[in-house]
């Protein structure tokens, strides 16, 4: 492994994301709220200096990890293995919504099931088509720190997987919009990654602009 740390930052908020809808594999852009989070919060992860940025090919996180980009005068390289969690028959609706007209299956979900029929797609082969994705680009690197800027349920479920966790385990907390994790790698330790900030919106650099033009 020839990276040291993975930066797993969220999109920002869409009017999907304002309303309560699922969005997964919808391509719903960005709000004025949202470009605006994205831009607050570039300077910050761009103040880790990543030495790639990947994401997610839809728009909301594609445009999200452009607004670091712009600040390092680098490209965006993008992945369909980052894009959201297909939800099927979900996608558009919001939870009161989906009880309404599919309360059985809901109530399958609530308990942490995965429904038939509503064409989701499997926690655990998202966590894995995730992490298959940062291994490859991890390798080609020589060091430094990767920026994956994707979306809230494809991370959760890519951090599980990497820490050796059940794909279907929910003790990982969600991020939040424009919110991000970091993992450092140990190449010397039985367990390879390393939860260093989780859900973190800002970083405590107290310039973080100096920082990244350094």
């Amino acid at each position: 492994m020839a990276v040291d740390s993975v930066i797993f930052w969220r999109h920002g908020q869409t009017d999907y994301n304002f309303e309560g809808r699922i969005q997964g594999s919808s391509d719903i852009p960005l709000n004025a709220t949202g470009l605006g989070q994205a831009r607050l919060v570039a300077p910050h992860v761009a103040s880790y200096k990543p030495a790639r940025i990947l994401a997610s090919p839809l728009q909301r996180a594609l445009v999200t990890a452009q607004q670091a980009a712009k600040l390092l005068d680098m490209r965006v390289e993008t992945d369909k293995r980052f894009e959201e969690r297909h939800y099927g028959l979900w996608e558009g609706l919001t939870r009161e919504e989906i009880q309404a007209n599919y309360p059985a299956e809901s109530e399958i979900w609530r308990r942490g099931g995965q429904p038939e029929g509503m064409q989701i797609e499997d926690k655990t082969a998202l966590g894995k088509r995730v992490a298959e994705a940062v291994y490859e680009y991890a390798e080609q690197m020589n060091g430094g720190t990767l920026l994956v800027t994707a979306h809230g349920a494809a991370i959760t479920a890519g951090v599980a997987e990497l820490l050796g966790l059940s794909g279907m385990w929910g003790g990982i907390a969600g991020l939040d919009n424009c919110h991000w994790t970091l993992l450092r790698y140990q190449a010397d330790r039985e367990q390879k990654w390393r939860v260093v900030a989780h859900n973190r919106y800002l970083s405590d650099i107290a310039d973080p602009v100096r920082n990244y033009r350094e």
